[in-house]
């Protein structure tokens, strides 16, 4: 199935109705994306492909270009329909509105060159490595190293920027945790989480993580734990890129350099062989999340009705 067959095979009243669990679902029965979904039944297994090289939170591009047209369709009618402007651009977090910041043409090359360099670093050091790397490290490791290449004054210039704008201007309200670029996770102070990849604060997050899997079972798995501020600046980079710089767009699906809760103790939970759809309304649907709030002591971060300008992400476990 083609992309157009499959846009034409979404009922846009459905999708309203269900939420963009409805698009995972109908994307499930195409041959290219299966892949992507249900990564293997084994929690290492699974947890070492790391949602294909530590990209969670980014949905692969051809599912996030469907979802967009469907998004697009679903907020004109939203707003013809008088839901609150809020509501409509969390809710269709892949639309594209008109408000939206675009990051400058004369910058979007830049942005390209420094997120390829980014990934380029990732997979050089290894992206379990590559969660805690601070930003000096970075630097470093693309000075000595000729498979990743020195930073550009240019992108040295453009991630500067990026870490230090005001995130309200993309329309994202939550606050900066991280106080500089070159905020870095002390090594001492986290533990590696066993055949995932990831890593969890010692302490309040990985006493929390260990309730959690003894309370709701084997099928519960981490799916992404600490994040540097390097890590996030390659996620954000990657979104925004995929959508075609529209940072408003980028910052509806994941939370801007420096406003990271990964990076102070939040952690993501999935249910083990879910892939992609770990980060995905149809989360809210499995097993495991219903055991998570019969659990009733564990809060979402970013819930329905959160003021951040954030997608729902009932994956998203709070701590800090």
């Amino acid at each position: 199935m083609d992309r157009r067959t499959l846009l034409k095979s979404l009922s846009l009243l459905g999708f309203v109705a269900l939420g963009s669990g409805t698009i995972l679902r109908q994307a499930m029965m195409t041959d290219k994306l299966q892949k992507s979904f249900g990564m293997g039944a084994l929690q290492g297994e699974w947890a070492a492909n790391n949602l294909q090289y530590g990209m969670e939170d980014i949905l692969p591009t051809e599912l996030s270009e469907a979802l967009s047209v469907v998004h697009q369709q679903a907020a004109a009618q939203a707003v013809a329909t008088g839901v609150t402007e809020a509501e409509t651009r969390t809710r269709y977090f892949e639309s594209v509105f008109d408000d939206d910041y675009f990051l400058p043409e004369d910058k979007r090359e830049t942005m390209l060159m420094a997120y390829q360099r980014l990934d380029r670093l990732q997979s050089f050091v290894g992206h379990g490595n590559f969660n805690l790397l601070s930003f000096d490290e970075a630097l470093k490791f693309a000075r000595n190293y000729s498979d990743i290449g020195n930073f550009t004054p240019a992108e040295m210039n453009f991630l500067d920027e990026l870490y230090h704008i005001d995130a309200r201007l993309y329309g994202f309200y939550g606050d900066r945790v991280l106080n500089t670029l070159t905020s870095r996770i002390v090594k001492t102070d986290v533990e590696s989480v066993g055949r995932t990849g990831h890593y969890l604060f010692k302490g309040k997050s990985m006493v929390f993580y260990d309730r959690l899997l003894k309370d709701v079972g084997d099928d519960l798995v981490l799916t992404s734990g600490v994040r540097s501020m390097v890590k996030q600046l390659h996620l954000f980079l990657a979104k925004a890129e995929q959508s075609a710089g529209n940072m408003s767009k980028a910052s509806r699906s994941l939370a801007p350099p420096g406003y990271s809760y990964h990076a102070v103790g939040d952690f993501d939970v999935g249910k083990v062989g879910f892939g992609y759809r770990n980060f995905s309304d149809d989360f809210s649907e499995t097993d495991v999340y219903k055991r998570l709030q019969d659990l009733g002591f564990v809060e979402i971060r970013y819930t329905t009705d959160n003021n951040f300008g954030v997608r729902y992400e009932p994956w998203h476990i709070q701590v800090s």
